[in-house]
C-alpha cells in the first residue's frame, strides 16, 4: 500500500505581493510629479498662470514624495523588506525640502539644478530593480 505525501505549497499573503508594486507606483507618481514641476516652470517664464502651476505642483510633488517614504516603510517593516528603499526615500524627502525652501527664497541658481536632479534620481529610481 502506497501512501503519497500531501504536498505544501508555500503562498505568500496577498498584501506582500502588492507592496513592491506600490513602491514602484508611488515612485513613479514621484517622476510624474518632478517632470510636472519641469513642465510648469517653463510656463512660470511665459505665462502668468504660471507661478499659480507651479507652486501647486510643488505641494503636490512634495506629497508624492511623503507617499513614496510611506510605501517605503510598509514594504520594509512588516513586509520584512530591504531598509535601502526607506533611505532612498527619506534622501527623496530631505531633497524635496531643500527645493521647496530655495524655491521660496527664489534661488534660481540652486533650485533649477536640484530640480534636473532629483528628476534624474527619480526615474534611477524607478528603473532600478528591487
Amino acid at each position: 500500500m502506497t501512501t503519497t505525501q500531501p504536498t505544501t505549497r508555500l503562498r505568500t499573503p496577498r498584501s506582500d505581493v502588492r507592496r513592491p508594486d506600490l513602491l514602484r507606483l508611488t515612485v513613479g507618481l514621484q517622476t510624474l510629479t518632478i517632470f510636472l514641476q519641469a513642465v510648469s516652470s517653463g510656463l512660470l517664464l511665459s505665462t502668468s498662470y504660471g507661478e499659480t502651476l507651479h507652486s501647486a505642483g510643488a505641494r503636490v510633488m512634495y506629497g508624492a514624495t511623503m507617499l513614496y517614504v510611506l510605501a517605503a516603510v510598509l514594504a520594509w517593516k512588516p513586509g520584512g523588506g530591504s531598509l535601502r528603499p526607506v533611505l532612498y526615500a527619506t534622501g527623496f524627502l530631505v531633497l524635496a525640502s531643500v527645493q521647496v525652501v530655495v524655491g521660496i527664497a527664489h534661488v534660481p541658481s540652486v533650485h533649477l539644478p536640484l530640480g534636473v536632479l532629483m528628476f534624474g534620481l527619480s526615474v534611477l529610481a524607478l528603473v532600478r530593480r528591487r
